[in-house]
């Protein structure tokens, strides 16, 4: 085994003088299969072609290094949108970057998908280019634009690019490199499933296809605008389905962006032919020097056993990417890995996590998706289970199983999100109770998001009762053991739904659990999600229903504050938005109060409606008295 060439020695040593691809990435090059690059680069090689990396490029010589590839460029952000790399809910510059060598921020430019083929186009002309990886996939319609506050068109159209492939690649790919390598040019390959190419309004011929409202339409920020832009965003969701999915078309300008179905999910035999391949599970050793990849901490001694996830939480682009439709490897082809885990040398007998998007999804949500495929307006899980959803933990209790009993192994952890509402839901607790005995470090990660029930339906997610049945029956089970173990709730504050009112209805609820949550997440409205087009719009596109949406900078503040209503820090926000919204009965030291209010001058209303009496006149008034009791 051997990293790919991330440099012209390595080519040349190699023995190729062209290659056949060339990846341009905005991550370091590091060869694991958590890695987007890593996983397309070595699918690629299996097949038999030449395959170099062009690692963060930032100058010409950067982009010239290996000269022009046989067959086409593919250019990818890197694992995450180069936006979110850079910059937090709040539009604040991050100064740290897990995917480039040493973790700082600033080897990738903003927008790299499209600042890399521009650059290529620039340098080679009309060279064959493809794009791929989540930030090409999310974008692939016109989509608002967080960070530019309007809604910018087509990725194809703004990158310059051939042919897009959204979702996950090992298929696409193929049959690209194939059909290139057999002599057709990259305008020809239009009808590759899980692809999209843009060609001119005057050759286009009418497909069977749904088309969505123009860029032209969906661009204008005026209350017509926003609802073309819901109804565009609610075709894309329906057809990203690849068994009853159709073609969608969407106009900008002179140009029509054509996506063509998507592809279907893979086989198991085909997940663990992708798995199998000779990954080095590392950096390239150029890093060394440079402190390293921070990215490789968490998944290094991490297994990847499924893909996909039903549970379509409104403000999760997983469904959007990867797909509903669940795949996973095969036990043998996991164990196989976990094996060649205990024989690294810095292994400590430690299996960090078994998961992928949602750790306990194994199968199919239910019989008819692998005829009729996802239904179209409805979820599987939220807000109540669909009566058709089979709940069934048995084979990845299994797999657990075998896997705890590898030699050299001490430990099988479970860190990717579990999805309660589901766990709860199986009847049989075998899973549920070895996961409390065996499967977690001290605290189990989970996502209840909210308690408002208006919230969570926004969110798409269970009522905050599921939640607190499944922490009941978490806790009853951790002291059966005579464990002290605990729940982490993932929570998120200003997600469009949510209120004032709602806020404070968490923080209530967070006293009341004994909750100090050190870690709150901000809504942060990424292109390809349909909280993301509530968001913007200010409407549900499923209902067409008006949303509340949180915006100013000051409400975001107060909500987030709110969440850590027990930091000093957040004393004043806190007060501030209680005193504004009259909830002066959490105000105090009483046992259900939220915070004091020790400032020289108390005002407003007690919970009897009656006015407060001043620190001064308080004062004044034991001061009387102790003169009253002097003169006695």
């Amino acid at each position: 085994m051997s990293f790919l060439p991330i440099l012209k020695k390595e080519m040349l040593s190699r023995g190729w003088e062209q290659a056949d691809f060339i990846i341009v990435t905005g991550d370091a090059y590091v060869d694991h299969p958590s890695f987007g690059t890593a996983i397309i680069s070595r699918v690629l090689e299996a097949k038999g072609y030449k395959v170099c990396i062009i690692s963060q490029p930032r100058c010409e010589s950067d982009y010239t290094r290996f000269g022009l590839p046989r067959l086409a460029f593919l250019v990818n952000s890197g694992n995450i949108d180069s936006m979110v790399a850079h910059y937090t809910a709040a539009k604040k510059r991050r100064s740290d970057d897990a995917y480039t060598a040493g973790g700082k921020s600033g080897a990738r430019p903003d927008r790299a998908v499209i600042v890399y083929c521009r650059k290529l186009r620039e340098i080679y002309g009309n060279v064959p280019i493809a794009i791929g990886g989540l930030e090409a996939s999310l974008r692939r319609f016109a989509h608002y634009d967080y960070w530019d506050d309007k809604v910018r068109p087509s990725i194809l159209i703004d990158s310059t690019a051939d042919l897009l492939m959204y979702g996950m690649g090992e298929k696409h790919i193929v049959e690209i490199a194939d059909r290139l390598n057999s002599g057709e040019s990259i305008k020809d390959l239009k009808d590759i499933k899980g692809t999209c190419y843009a060609i001119d309004t005057k050759e286009y011929l009418p497909l069977p296809a749904k088309e969505c409202p123009s860029f032209e339409l969906v661009k204008v920020p005026d209350e017509n605008g926003k609802k073309q832009y819901a109804v565009s965003c609610l075709i894309q969701q329906q057809e990203h389905d690849s068994v009853r999915g159709k073609t969608v078309i969407q106009r900008h300008g002179d140009k029509i962006v054509i996506q063509n179905p998507p592809q279907p999910a893979l086989t198991t035999e085909e997940m663990d032919e992708v798995y199998s391949l000779p990954f080095e599970r590392n950096y390239h050793p150029s890093y060394e020097a440079l402190g390293g990849v921070p990215g490789i901490k968490e998944v290094k001694f991490s297994v990847i056993h499924n893909r996909g996830c039903f549970g379509a939480c409104n403000f999760c682009s997983i469904a959007y990417h990867q797909g509903r439709q669940i795949s996973v490897r095969s036990h043998e082809s996991v164990i196989d890995e976990a094996r060649q885990l205990t024989a690294m040398p810095d292994f400590k007998g430690y299996i960090h996590d078994v998961g992928g998007p949602t750790a306990n999804f194994r199968q199919p949500s239910c019989k008819a998706q692998s005829k009729k495929g996802m239904c179209a307006n409805k979820t599987c899980l939220a807000p109540k289970i669909c009566p058709a959803v089979k709940v069934d933990h048995s084979d990845y209790l299994k797999l657990l199983r075998k896997l705890r009993s590898i030699p050299k192994v001490k430990k099988v952890f479970i860190r990717s999100g579990i999805r309660f509402d589901y766990l709860i839901a199986d009847k049989d607790e075998s899973f549920f109770k070895e996961l409390v005995e065996h499967h977690i470090s001290g605290q189990l990660k989970v996502a209840p998001e909210h308690c408002s029930n208006n919230v969570l339906n926004c969110m798409g997610k269970p009522d905050i009762s599921v939640y607190n049945s499944f922490k009941k029956r978490f806790y009853e089970l951790t002291k059966g053991i005579n464990k002290e173990q605990y729940l982490v709730p993932y929570l998120m504050s200003s997600h469009p739904g949510s209120t004032m009112k709602d806020a404070i209805e968490l923080s209530v609820f967070l006293k009341k659990e004994g909750l100090h949550p050190e870690q709150v997440q901000d809504f942060y409205p990424t292109p390809g999600t349909v909280s993301t087009c509530m968001f913007y719009t200010g409407l549900n596109p499923y209902t067409m229903e008006k949303v509340y949406v949180p915006r100013t900078a000051s409400e975001k503040a107060h909500q987030r504050a709110l969440l850590q209503y027990f930091k000093p820090e957040n004393k004043v926000l806190v007060l501030s938005a209680l005193k504004k919204y009259g909830r002066y009965d959490l105000i105090g030291t009483g046992k259900n109060c939220l915070v004091t209010d020790d400032r020289s001058s108390i005002t407003g209303k007690q919970k009897n409606g009656r006015p407060k009496k001043t620190i001064r006149n308080i004062h004044k008034s034991k001061k009387s008295t102790a003169q009253k009791r002097n003169k006695r």
